[in-house]
């Protein structure tokens, strides 16, 4: 008679942890640091033009070529956080320093002082929360500028708003299958 022993039980399935703001910057500035990546990136003198990267711990991230002149418009990412890196050239984000309610709602008339503007040259970036408000843009006449972005969790819809002086409008929801 031959005695088995049990079969061993499946070890539990581990999730790494969601990566922070700082892992994501830390992620954007090495990226935006190889030089050779940034290379590689086809650029369009009439629009920005994008390859999508693999994040750290699931993130979603891409490097954007951003042709002189070019922008974002005011948007958000919804219930991710993020960071971005300025590879090459300089870009400006202007942002909320303001957090906005995220539903039932079209139309906001932002208070004074919740303005924030930065410039961000070559290696620099920042990271930022939750529903935060901002628009990027390449302010120069004569260069292309390439960063490197990382959200998490991947984006699960960016809101897309309109500004007049202080009136703030929710213009559009769109979704992954919109920009991938």
């Amino acid at each position: 008679m031959s005695v088995s022993s049990p079969l061993p039980s499946p070890a539990p399935a581990t999730t790494a942890p969601a990566p922070t703001q700082a892992e994501l910057l830390d992620f954007a500035r090495r990226t935006a640091a190889d030089a050779e990546l940034v290379a590689s990136l086809p650029l369009d003198p009439e629009g920005r033009t994008w390859i999508r990267l693999e994040g750290p711990g699931g993130s979603e991230a891409w490097l954007i070529g951003w042709p002189p002149g070019s922008g974002t418009g005011w948007h958000d990412h919804a219930d991710s956080v993020g960071a971005f890196v300025t590879a090459a050239g300089e870009l400006t984000e202007h942002a909320l320093a303001v957090r906005l309610p995220t539903d039932g709602w079209r139309t906001l008339e932002l208070s004074d002082g919740v303005d924030r503007d930065r410039r961000l040259p070559t290696g620099k970036g920042r990271a930022f929360g939750r529903h935060h408000v901002h628009e990027v843009l390449n302010e120069s006449a004569e260069l292309h500028a390439v960063s490197v972005h990382a959200y998490y969790p991947p984006l699960p819809q960016i809101r897309r708003y309109s500004r007049s002086g202080p009136i703030l409008r929710l213009e559009q929801v769109e979704r992954p299958e919109d920009w991938q």
